[in-house]
């Protein structure tokens, strides 16, 4: 999978299972792609090793929320209307709130 916006793409891979949703970035130097997490609205940077994006988006992939450049040890609320989440690389894209990104398989 991909997630586009604008003119450009990354890398997306859906966490599905207990394990890699619990693991997500955690202890990761180097982040190469982006993770998404479905029927999720908050999360936590706990034991990440290098600061992150992240981006709340509901059902539609219309961008409710985003924090930029997000570092370890830090608590993401629930943020209303989000059904999902994508972490990516800090600075990665520069987003606008009530865009749409774009997800192909």
């Amino acid at each position: 999978m991909k997630i586009r916006y604008q003119e450009k793409e990354i890398e997306l891979i859906e966490c599905k299972t207990f394990y890699t949703r619990f693991k997500g970035f955690m202890g990761k130097k180097n982040i190469h792609n982006a993770l998404l997490f479905n029927h999720c609205n908050s999360v936590h940077t706990f034991f990440m090793k290098e600061n992150i994006d992240i981006i709340f988006c509901n059902k539609e992939n219309k961008i409710i929320s985003y924090y930029q450049n997000t570092s370890p040890r830090k608590v993401i609320l629930p943020q209303r209307k989000a059904t999902k989440t994508i972490e990516l690389p800090a600075n990665y894209f520069k987003i606008k709130i009530g865009e749409r990104l774009e997800i192909t398989k």
